[in-house]
This record gives C-alpha cells, structure tokens and sequence, in this order.
C-alpha cells in the first residue's frame, strides 16, 4: 500500500480507502453485518488507513460497525493510526439543497453541535478525525456559517478537519470556500467519464492544501465492465434510479468503448476496475480514493491497486477522451 499527504493536515493516508456506505445501508441491496467486519478487517491488513463513512448510512449504522472493528483490533479512534471522516446530513429538504435554501435553517449551529456529538457517540470517539457536510449549494458560498460553525467545533477539539462532500450537478462551487482556506478536505466525484474536476478544482484544491478524497470512482458500478444491458438490481438498490430508463444501455455501450481502449494497450477487459482507480490516483491532487467496498474480495482486488504501475502517458491521454457530459441534456 502506498501513501500520500492529506492535504495541509500533514497525515500520511492510504491511497485506496475504505468507502463504508454499503456497509452500512440497504441502497445497495442485502448487506450481512459479519461480511463487513470481515471486509473491514481484510482492508486494515492489506495497509488501508482512510475510512469514509456518512451519520445517513443507515442511521449510524455504518459508523458504528467501523467503530466496532476498530476497537476488535485495538486501534485508537480519532486521531489514531485510521483516519475515520463521517458526513452529517442537513435537516430535512430539499436534496440537493434549492439555492433559495438558506444554510443556517439547514445547517443550524445548534443542528451541527447535536451531530458532531452524535458521531462521537456512534464511534465511542474523544474526537473525530474528518466532518464534512454531507452537501452544498453554490448559493451558500456568500454566508459561510456552517463552515465556520465546524472550524469552531475543530478549535474546542471535537475534530480535527473540516470538510465537505461535493454536490453532484455542481461540483465546481467549492471552489471559492477552498480558496477561502475554509475547508481541509473535500469529497468529490471524479472518474473516467466525470473529469471536469481536472479543469479546475483539484488544482485549486492542491493549491490550497485541501485533502481530496475521490467517491464513485467505479461510476457507481459501470467501470468495473461488469455490467450489460440486461443487468439488473435489488429493488432498493439506488442504482434502479441512476441507471434508469436508457442510462444504463448508453452507460454500458460507453464503457465497451473503454475496454477497447485498454485492450489496446495490452491490458485485458478485466483490467478495467484497476484502471479505473489508477486513472483517479494519476492527479497528483488526489490524497485518496474510496471505492465502496463490502466484503473480502472486493478488499484485496481494491487495494492490490496500491501496487500497480502508474498508467502509461498515452493510455492516459487516450481515457482522458472518455469524458462523458452528462449533465447537459442537449449533449445526448
């Protein structure tokens, strides 16, 4: 396993994470409790030291199995050896949050007090290591109260990095907080077809010495090239909406592109899940990734990318011209 520095907090984290929201909720379809300690454990053997959760993963529950399987190995929680970062959610409404939404109804000081002990609780935690607000919305950016709320909570030593997970549709609007030196770290969706935080946010965010984490970097499942046109999900699974309608046909016929491109320089179609984690790791911006992981194979196949070679240049380049724009309508 290799390491890289968590942004101006100085910690040296793995480089492949731990993503506990499987682990800890039903949106991915029937999870056994012993199968993730066990996934857990497997993933602390083979070097993993950043585990991602969220308060909403099953109403702690995945925080709270993360705590378990920390203590089963004796190892400290908050400000230990294993980085833990949790997510508090606003108050119920709109999600993501409408811009007329105002950030001190949905992210309240005393709303934000109350969830801060309530991990602490969950994880049986002197101190939190990462808190980020589970979502954002560009029009918070003119009142940072919310923000300033948890860089107070870090000074009274209840965490000790002060984060935020970006929203989906605009990802871009942590920028201004980043250069605002608000934010220690930030959680961002970057993969093969979603690239645009290269333009711009991650070289800010290294500018600035913000810690990235990188989520859905599978694509929610799409660039491990298992899936087909004919695949199907749990009726709770989330995926049934983000895949839903044509998506998965257009998503799948993609992703056939990608392994053609891989194939080409020698990898097989197999490579892809690696590739796709290793393209994450070749921004030097990028402190780690954390790809969901819900038992033991899904473990050792994650963090045995720790070991891989970087991708050649031109493969490099050639992914690149995957990007995928899915959030214009007019585009197809």
């Amino acid at each position: 396993m290799n390491y890289r520095t968590f942004g101006k907090t100085g910690w040296q984290v793995s480089e492949i994470g731990f993503g506990g929201w499987a682990i800890g909720a039903a949106k991915w379809g029937t999870q056994d409790d012993q199968e993730s300690l066990k996934a857990l454990h497997r993933a602390l053997d083979l070097g993993v030291t950043f585990i991602d959760t969220a308060q909403a993963y099953g109403n702690g529950h995945s925080e709270r199995l993360i705590s378990q399987a920390l203590k089963e190995r004796g190892e400290k929680i908050g400000n230990g050896k294993v980085r833990v970062a949790t997510k508090i959610p606003p108050v119920p409404g709109n999600w993501p949050p409408f811009p007329e939404d105002r950030i001190e109804e949905r992210f309240p000081e005393e709303y934000l007090r109350e969830k801060v002990e309530y991990s602490l609780k969950n994880m049986d935690a002197e101190v939190l290591d990462v808190v980020q607000l589970h979502t954002w919305t560009r029009a918070w950016n003119r009142k940072l109260v919310a923000l300033d709320v948890l860089q107070d909570l870090k000074k009274e030593g209840k965490l000790l990095a002060v984060g935020v997970s970006t929203p989906e549709h605009d990802q871009n609007s942590l920028i201004e907080p980043m250069r605002q030196g608000k934010l220690d770290a930030v959680q961002v969706i970057y993969n093969i077809f979603e690239q645009e935080p290269r333009a711009e946010f991650l070289p800010v965010a290294e500018e600035n010495g913000v810690g990235i984490i990188v989520r859905v970097v599978f694509d929610e499942g799409s660039l491990t090239g298992k899936f087909d046109i004919n695949t199907t999900f749990e009726k709770d699974d989330f995926r049934n909406l983000y895949f839903k309608g044509d998506r998965l046909q257009d998503t799948v016929k993609r992703v056939e592109k990608i392994k053609q491109t891989i194939t080409k320089f020698g990898f097989s179609e197999s490579d892809l899940p690696s590739i796709a984690i290793r393209f994450a790791l070749q921004h030097s911006a990028v402190s780690t990734v954390i790809p969901g992981i819900r038992n033991v194979d899904q473990a050792e196949k994650n963090c045995t990318v720790s070991d891989l070679a970087v991708l050649p240049t031109e493969l490099y380049e050639k992914l690149q011209k995957h990007i995928w724009r899915r959030g214009f309508w007019y585009a197809g």
